[in-house]
């Protein structure tokens, strides 16, 4: 491997662990050291690479590194850049994840964590207004996301947040008329990478069906939700509330919330959730089984958007021209800002509703619009109070 390879992979490893903020503060971070101290790509190429990542399914920020990588690089590249940018935070949340299970085995109180749980609604409610801010401009697209959140909330099956999304995208491309004519010219489509994409989904539906396996159910179901989820990690948080804690049990909604609020104050990838999630979903198997789960879960749920960026990349500048798909970003945003709401609301009810806890949501979210306080500071001093009145 070239040296330049191994700086940029060390540059990644830097960005792995001081990454904070979510999507938006990774790619200033980005731009800082990959653009204007390195100059690996240029600024016009890290955008487009960004806006790309945006309308595909997946965690929109690694998607972005990874091909920053594969431009870099080529494929070998990306995949270690992949590897090197959700290892730390996948680490940590594996760690969290044997802690809680060891606590709650030993009969040990999580009342360490009843402050944390509170504020980690309060981060939803601020990530639903930060992006329904953000992506949702016209009447149509607040009556998608209005429409998007009730349903999300009272029909709570994990198929009906993609269906929704299909949905979304479905009507806003209706009116592809209003966007503007771009020159475009053939383009030239290589499927390998997504008729991988296509069979690994397809061959883990198959294998968790006949088998019954955990492992591979865990794998079938992040990997789906990775193929399907538009708009970063925050959209992840209702379909996984749903599906683990509301479905099948495998958490409770404090153990959830905890973890939540944890990866707010870690740096990298929102997605590591999953670890943390696929990790105590099988340790009903031993510690070898919640090990596994928080393997599989990790590579399930970044696997796909892999596929589809490695795929996309090649035929981008000409796909992005098309009327259609311009069109239905602004129903796949709204759709996502809806499930985002809906969220804030699913993950606040199981708390008990008291003004004090209320009080903390709305302290929380005032704090994230109106101060620059970093959010690992927020959540380590829950903690700590939590420590010293762990009620």
């Amino acid at each position: 491997m070239r040296p330049r390879n191994y700086i940029f992979l060390k540059d990644v490893a830097y960005l792995a662990i001081t990454a904070y903020g979510g999507p938006q503060a990774h790619i200033a971070m980005m731009m800082r050291l990959l653009v204007e101290k390195r100059n690996y790509i240029d600024e016009k190429e890290l955008m487009e690479l960004n806006a790309l990542c945006q309308i595909l399914p997946g965690p929109s920020s690694t998607q972005t590194i990874t091909a920053i990588g594969f431009k870099v690089g080529g494929p070998n590249l990306a995949y270690l850049t992949l590897l090197v940018w959700i290892l730390p935070a996948a680490l940590i949340m594996t760690a969290a994840a044997l802690a809680i299970s060891i606590l709650g085995d030993q009969g040990a109180p999580l009342g360490f964590t009843r402050f944390i749980q509170p504020m980690a609604v309060g981060f939803v409610a601020f990530a639903a207004w930060k992006i329904s801010s953000k992506v949702v401009f016209t009447k149509g697209g607040i009556v998608i996301m209005v429409f998007s959140a009730i349903l999300a909330f009272f029909f709570r099956s994990p198929w009906v947040f993609p269906l929704l999304l299909l949905i979304g995208g479905s009507l806003t491309a209706l009116r592809f008329q209003k966007q503007p004519i771009l020159k475009k010219e053939p383009m030239h489509v290589e499927w390998a990478n997504f008729l991988l994409f296509i069979g690994v989904l397809v061959a883990a539906a198959l294998l968790g069906r006949f088998t019954q396996f955990r492992a591979v159910l865990l794998f079938e179901n992040f990997y789906r939700n990775g193929s399907l989820i538009f708009g970063g990690g925050q959209v992840l948080i209702p379909v996984m509330y749903t599906e683990f804690v509301e479905f099948k049990e495998y958490l409770t909604s404090k153990e959830f919330l905890s973890g939540f609020a944890l990866v707010q104050a870690l740096p990298g990838p929102v997605f590591s959730f999953c670890t943390y999630i696929g990790a105590l979903s099988m340790r009903d198997y031993g510690m070898l089984g919640l090990l596994l789960g928080a393997f599989v879960s990790t590579v399930a749920i970044f696997l796909p958007g892999t596929f589809l960026i490695f795929f996309v990349i090649r035929f981008w500048e000409e796909l992005r021209k098309y009327r259609v798909i311009q069109a239905s970003l602004e129903g796949i945003n709204a759709v996502g800002s809806g499930m985002v709401c809906a969220a804030a609301i699913m993950l606040y009810h199981p708390i008990e509703n008291t003004p004090y806890n209320f009080g903390l949501v709305v302290v929380t979210f005032a704090l994230l619009l109106w101060t620059k306080i970093p959010s690992p500071l927020l959540i380590l001093t829950g903690l700590i109070v939590g420590f010293i009145f762990p009620g």
